[in-house]
């Protein structure tokens, strides 16, 4: 008797266990199937896609043949299809000007040339994107079940010396203009050049940013040194935006990401920090191995994207550790700029198409951006702080620009 007490006794205790395992499976498959839910319930937009200059460096042509790119591709990290698979409905088309314009002229003129291609497409493919100026404008097409296609421009050096360009590249649709990219320009330092020509902001840079906020174009302080990001603080009469930066306490010493006292000042300020998804925005300690693996394709003179590159790059994971972070990472940023600021003032910058094969696991296109939301419901941000993030903030900052302009 007494052993049959014990067999029952053991097969409750593994019943009870079995129970605990398929309660602890099923609510982790509801997480997923409500981050399903809100992606595609909530707009989400991404402050930073660089499609056009990947289509730009493909010599991109309106042909059947090339036409399909923007809908469906297994190239790069965007297309139609597998943004709505994400729920990624208002993503901005980064107009990236390399700094060797600044060498070479032509800025203007090419930033022109990518304004066209994304005005081409959308004309092109009227049933599936639309090109927008505003929230309002985006809210519109993607109730109609389209992607809303705003503008950035990513370095100001297409401004020129002509403070009239402002008002030129508003007219044209751009939202807002990241002042200065890899090297210092006519505007202001950038944090990847070690010249400091102007300590911040230039005479003429100060007459841009007066001129953005009469022109309604919001200030995107990302790429620009730590003594321009003070001075524009001090300057805009509007909050600004990190249209694609992440929180420099993970990556010490990298000074493209945003300092503690930055994000403070942000929050402070009414400002938006978009995360940028980009592995070493996000884990400083991947550094070397990036270091050495990018030395290693350049000395066999191979690019990410060659065939050679993927094979070549699974080899150097398995002797010298991951090349990757992961989506637990870019909620780690979230964390922390929200303990910083609050959680009105953190969105979502992502740089696909812009930060190469070095996205992280978990994120490594625009159709994965459910993966996000799903662990941030298992960190336990509800429904409304998650609707800040994929768009309701970065929409006031972007509402509150235009407002100042024409009121």
């Amino acid at each position: 008797m007494k052993f049959t007490n014990l067999i029952l006794f053991v097969l409750l205790l593994s019943a009870i266990g079995c129970s605990k395992k398929l309660s602890k499976q099923s609510d982790d498959e509801m997480l997923r199937t409500k981050a399903q839910t809100l992606a595609h319930q909530y707009i989400i937009t991404d402050g930073h896609v660089d499609l056009p200059y990947r289509l730009a460096i493909k010599n991109f042509r309106f042909t059947k043949e090339f036409i399909g790119i923007p809908i469906e591709t297994k190239d790069g990290d965007f297309d139609f299809k597998r943004a709505k698979a994400g729920g990624l409905d208002v993503p901005f088309m980064s107009i990236y000007i390399p700094s060797s314009y600044q060498v070479t002229g032509g800025a203007k003129a090419y930033a022109d040339s990518l304004i066209d291609m994304v005005e081409k497409i959308a004309a092109e493919l009227p049933d599936y994107y639309k090109t927008v100026k505003s929230p309002a404008e985006a809210e519109a097409v993607v109730a109609n079940g389209k992607i809303a296609l705003p503008m950035g421009m990513e370095n100001g050096a297409p401004i020129e010396k002509d403070i009239k360009n402002v008002a030129y590249f508003k007219k044209r649709g751009i939202s807002y203009i990241t002042l200065t990219h890899g090297k210092d320009n006519q505007i202001c330092d950038s944090s990847y050049d070690t010249t400091a020509t102007w300590k911040g902001l230039s005479p003429f840079g100060m007459e841009v940013v007066a001129e953005m906020n009469t022109q309604g174009i919001m200030i995107d302080v990302s790429h620009i040194s730590d003594k321009t990001f003070w001075q524009v603080m001090e300057l805009s009469r509007v909050p600004v935006i990190a249209s694609h930066s992440s929180a420099r306490n993970f990556t010490p010493g990298f000074q493209r990401n945003m300092s503690d006292e930055m994000i403070v000042e942000m929050g402070k300020k009414g400002g938006v920090i978009q995360v940028n998804f980009g592995s070493t925005f996000l884990d400083g300690s991947l550094k070397p191995n990036w270091d050495k693996f990018d030395k290693l394709l350049s000395d066999k003179n191979l690019k990410e994207s060659d065939p050679e590159a993927k094979k070549l790059m699974m080899d150097f994971e398995a002797k010298n550790g991951s090349l990757f972070s992961d989506v637990e990472k870019v909620a780690d940023h979230i964390d922390l700029i929200v303990k910083l600021a609050g959680i009105d003032h953190v969105g979502l910058g992502s740089d696909f198409d812009g930060v190469g094969d070095s996205l992280p696991k978990g994120l490594k296109d625009v159709s994965q951006y459910p993966n996000l939301i799903y662990v941030l419901l298992k960190r336990g941000y509800t429904d409304e702080q998650i609707e800040k993030i994929c768009y309701k903030n970065v929409w006031r900052v972007w509402n509150q620009v235009l407002n100042h302009a024409n009121g």
